[in-house]
């Protein structure tokens, strides 16, 4: 009776090691600004309706203390990998605000990021919060608690999940960061600049004039117009790439039980 109670409570303990590794990762819910308090309740209360619904029979755990330490981190890396792979769409759209901001001279309007604890200018953190608005109304969340549970049907508990496939799928999300980024702020950086060879052109044309001081209120206004005009088009290329997160978790989850 006690080594089922034990051998229960290991397999309890390596579902919440996992869902608790996701949840720090993953984008929204492991943001900084939600508490880590919220996140283990949740982790807990995922673990124990996961225990309840996974079949047990096939579980083998090991009651042995470098056995349970391996298959601890084991856990924390599948999870972790889960979470962080995530990431890379809202790296890639964070990016692309980055490098509008800098375009419009902003680069020295830094505020702090709460979601990702970054420093970001003040375009990169509009367009971080509208993904993330976007992200919570197509149910992303559902999605990423979803996945984690189903994940105990095809990667074992204590699995080691680093496989070819999984490197792949990592170069390939991890590349896609800068095509998001030169897809969502290309509109923007291709019109400044022509408006940077018009600076140019000026300067060259009328030395004794400065430039800078008649083109950054310029470029502001222009930059601001763009944005304007471009929201429609920035959530509906938003909610594209978010709403291919159920695809993108079904690829994770099979690259790992390889």
């Amino acid at each position: 009776m006690t080594g089922i109670l034990i051998g229960d409570f290991l397999i309890v303990l390596f579902i919440f090691i996992r869902v608790l590794s996701m949840i720090f990762t993953a984008p929204v819910l492991g943001d900084a600004v939600i508490p880590a308090t919220v996140k283990v309740f949740l982790s807990i209360s995922i673990a124990y309706i996961t225990f309840l619904t996974i079949d047990k029979t096939k579980i083998v755990v090991d009651v042995n203390i470098i056995a349970i330490a391996i298959n601890v981190l084991k856990e924390v890396l599948t999870g972790a990998i889960m979470g962080t792979m995530l990431n890379f769409v809202f790296y890639g759209i964070s990016y692309a605000g980055t490098l509008i901001g800098f375009d419009m001279g902003l680069m020295f309007a830094q505020v702090l990021n709460p979601m990702q604890g970054t420093n970001e200018n003040v375009i990169g953190d509009v367009i971080s919060y509208g993904a993330i608005m976007v992200f919570i109304m197509l149910n992303g969340h559902h999605y990423l608690i979803s996945a984690v549970v189903a994940s105990f049907n095809f990667i074992p508990i204590a699995k080691y999940t680093i496989t070819g496939p999984l490197l792949l799928l990592v170069l390939k999300y991890s590349f896609a960061v800068f095509t998001i980024a030169v897809k969502i702020a290309s509109p923007i950086l291709v019109s400044f600049f022509l408006i940077h060879i018009a600076e140019g052109i000026i300067a060259r044309v009328i030395p004794n004039i400065q430039v800078f001081f008649i083109s950054q209120p310029a470029k502001l206004a222009i930059g601001f117009a763009f944005l304007s005009s471009l929201i429609p088009i920035y959530i509906y290329i938003i909610k594209n790439l978010l709403s291919n997160f159920e695809t993108q978790l079904q690829e994770i989850i099979k690259a790992m039980s390889v």
